[in-house]
């Protein structure tokens, strides 16, 4: 097996943990990729993973990730990543989030984490009894804090809607074809949000029982979970998990636009000019799913209430017109022109 500084994804981590507590079943893996503009913030995932070599990728490349979202959305934050490995019928007990807590702990504010996939805000309270570097939890009405999810859809949302104007001409959404890929927290606030522009939505997700439920709720069509990305849509928006993005998959695209909230679309760096050598805008998925880490960084920074998080995802599509106008100024594919400026903030330009 390749050494973690051989892996593909590794960048210059600033740090990769590994955690191990037999007694409360703790598996975990904690990256930091960059600490320049602040402590390494970023969720932790709870998943399965059929080989764990998968989790430290997982890792590598969604604290990367983190480090760009944090610095595009202008958040004095450096980005981390948590996975906690789920072994077969393992359950997420309070002995388990606990351990994690401590593991947090023990890295002394290099990492704070926060909710993400499998975690819930109930999880993060039970995680912040063991540390105080810890985000997302449960906050009063009007303040920062609390489900990131919620604040996620609605700057995706609001980046949809730029890229609906600048790849579609379209002023508003009424009639806008839109094929969204999970309809989870994210996707599913994203889908509502839509309908009520008058958005044609189609949906799909692994659980199809879930986007049956909310089609009927909205109007929308339904189709198989593997079928969505071949969607002949004005949009096509991934909302579940990341690398769907490649050779095969874009080559099988017949929409104009693809923006949405999951992580790490891209499978490889190439595919950012293959979408660009079909005339497929795309937004960038750390610039446009910004809006969750906006609410949990400013909840653990201190700074601001609700109103100044809203106002700030709402600065999202000024700054995927950034990467879209030097993107059509140098001719390089806007995941590229995304990662330069990214970079360039975190001091690696």
């Amino acid at each position: 097996m390749d050494s973690v500084w051989e892996y593909p994804d590794f960048d210059d981590h600033e740090g990769i943990h590994l955690f191990r507590d037999p007694a409360a079943g703790l598996t975990a893996v904690i990256a930091v990729h960059s600490s320049h503009l602040g402590p390494g913030m970023g969720g932790v995932r709870y998943w399965s993973y059929t080989d764990k070599s998968k989790a430290i990728t997982d890792a590598l490349r969604l604290s990367r990730g983190m480090s760009y979202k944090n610095a595009m959305a202008d958040l004095p934050l450096g980005g981390g990543k948590g996975v906690i490995l789920a072994g077969p019928g393992a359950e997420k007990t309070p002995e388990l989030l606990a351990a994690f807590g401590r593991a947090v702990e023990s890295l002394a504010g290099k990492y704070v984490t926060a909710e993400d996939v499998g975690i819930s805000d109930a999880d993060m309270v039970q995680i912040a009894k063991s540390t105080r570097h810890v985000s997302g939890l449960p906050v009063e009405h009007g303040n920062a804090g609390g489900d990131p999810g919620p604040f996620t859809a609605l700057g995706v949302f609001l980046g949809v809607k730029a890229a609906a104007e600048r790849g579609l001409g379209k002023s508003d959404m009424a009639g806008v074809h839109v094929a969204i890929q999970g309809v989870g927290s994210v996707g599913g606030g994203l889908a509502r949000l839509l309908a009520k522009e008058g958005a044609k939505l189609t949906l799909a997700d692994v659980n199809a029982d879930r986007a049956k439920a909310l089609a009927g709720e909205l109007g929308a069509a339904v189709v198989a979970a593997d079928e969505i990305l071949g969607i002949d849509a004005d949009i096509v928006s991934p909302n579940a998990l990341g690398a769907i993005l490649h050779e095969k998959s874009i080559a099988a695209l017949r929409t104009t636009v693809i923006a949405g909230g999951a992580n790490n679309q891209l499978a490889t760096h190439d595919d950012g000019a293959r979408l660009k050598a079909r005339g497929i805008l795309y937004a960038p998925d750390y610039v446009i799913n910004a809006g969750g880490i906006i609410n949990v960084g400013l909840e653990y920074l201190g700074h601001g209430d609700r109103a100044e998080v809203e106002a700030r995802i709402h600065r999202i599509p000024d700054r995927l017109r950034q990467v879209w106008d030097e993107s059509d100024a140098t001719g390089d594919p806007a995941s590229d022109v995304a990662d330069r400026i990214a970079k360039r903030l975190i001091g690696r330009g």
